[in-house]
């Protein structure tokens, strides 16, 4: 009798996937051409974008890179057959070094260059905190003593000066901190450090630059410009609106009514101002609240601006971070027998910033595109360059070509702050499986 089996008895070998259901085909077919409709539009869509691509490849590719005038240019595109149509490269071979330093005096380019190096070593322990030694912390924290000295120049006791200020205070607050408490000798390390930086280190620094001159050329702030005064002011502002704007968070959720009315006021009037006109009054007004004779550089009064402005936007995001948390997070803090300020430094603060990461990184990205506004207060950025130049007789009527390597300039930056925002994500994420 016939043994008749009707289960099988051995496992048939895997079978690798359709090809047309995983790689490239699999995820065109899914994202692509999954519907009659998905392909029209598919198609559709293809055909407009390798016409646009195609014809500004077309523009282009000019071989007008040597051209020392526009009229050069056309006569380039004429004897080629391109009846015009065609970019005028030779306005950023002749102009793109005053694209990016403006007007600073050419034989001191490493000065601002220098600066920029050390940026981001400076930058480095606080990006990428695992990657980089531990002890770079220290050259962060003696970065921006260093910066302002390398591009504006003059004595090297200003710096200095500037940065005993900070010590001072620290001293001043660890002496009432143990004789009274942490809130007297934060207000006294304040006091101490600003009497010091508003009457006293200006006749230290003149003192001991009398005595000992060191220093490096001054450049005056009418020289900065281009691409360099951008990343100055937003480098300067992204760096200060971050702890400004954490402070005015938690103030506005503080229980001092006091403290709560200051920080919403100040939020909401700076908010509902557009930054031209905080601009404006930085170039205009504020030199009025300044004592007689006092020259405040114009730069300065910018930066100022622009970092309250951001400020305002970042304590917004940040309280959002701040009410996305579950209540439970708090109550563990006090669980664990946390005081106010320990609770937000090691649990609370650190889960919104985590929160708020695209939120902070928007911010920096927009404040730093805003920097293009400075141009209507007379200080010439990459923008108010572009005029200036179109100004000159040899390139009246250049425009794509500037703006387009302008537009890129930005770009690079904006786009390496939004893949680092990504990075730190990734970096954060606690829901792996």
């Amino acid at each position: 009798m016939s043994d008749i089996s009707f289960v099988r008895t051995e496992m048939l070998a895997e079978k690798e996937p359709p090809a047309t259901s995983v790689g490239v085909i699999g995820w065109m077919r899914e994202n692509l051409f999954s519907g009659w409709l998905n392909s029209v539009i598919t198609v559709i869509s293809g055909l407009f974008v390798l016409y646009v691509v195609f014809f500004i490849l077309g523009w282009a590719w000019s071989p007008t890179w040597n051209a020392t005038s526009l009229g050069e240019c056309r006569e380039i595109l004429a004897g080629l057959g391109h009846e015009g149509h065609g970019a005028c490269w030779g306005v950023i071979r002749d102009r793109w070094v005053q694209l990016i330093f403006g007007f600073y005096p050419a034989d001191l380019y490493w000065r601002p260059i220098l600066a920029f190096v050390l940026l981001a070593v400076a930058l480095a322990p606080v990006l990428y905190a695992d990657k980089v030694p531990a002890q770079l912390i220290y050259f962060t924290a003696v970065y921006p003593f260093i910066m302002p000295w390398l591009l504006w120049g003059g004595t090297i006791w200003g710096p200095l000066v500037a940065a005993a200020g900070f010590v001072l205070g620290y001293v001043a607050f660890k002496l009432v901190e143990n004789a009274v408490s942490s809130l007297a000798g934060f207000i006294a390390g304040v006091l101490v450090a600003v009497i010091w930086w508003l009457f006293l280190a200006s006749p230290v620094a003149g003192a001991l630059g009398g005595i000992i001159p060191i220093g490096l050329e001054s450049v005056e702030s009418r020289n900065f410009g281009g691409m360099m005064l951008s990343i100055t002011i937003g480098v300067v502002a992204i760096a200060c609106s971050l702890p400004i704007g954490i402070l005015l968070a938690l103030g506005r959720q503080s229980d001092l009514l006091i403290v709560k009315s200051i920080c919403v006021g100040f939020i909401e009037f700076i908010r509902g101002v557009p930054l031209i006109t905080l601009l404006f009054v930085a170039s205009t007004l504020l030199n009025i609240f300044m004592p007689p004779g006092t020259n405040f550089d114009i730069i300065m009064r910018v930066i100022i601006m622009a970092t309250l402005f951001a400020s305002a936007y970042m304590a917004e995001v940040i309280r959002g971070g701040l009410a996305a948390l579950p209540k439970g997070q708090y109550e563990g803090a006090d669980s664990l027998g946390l005081d106010y300020w320990q609770a937000q430094r090691l649990i609370i603060m650190p889960q919104a910033l985590k929160i708020s990461i695209p939120g902070i990184v928007s911010t920096f990205i927009g404040l730093f595109k805003d920097t293009t506004l400075v141009s209507v207060i007379g200080l010439l950025d990459p923008l108010g360059l572009s005029n200036a130049i179109r100004a000159d007789a040899a390139w009246n009527g250049v425009v794509w070509e500037l703006y387009g390597f302008i537009a890129l300039m930005f770009f690079v930056f904006c786009f390496g702050m939004s893949r680092y925002s990504m990075y730190l994500e990734r970096k954060l994420r606690t829901d792996h499986h």
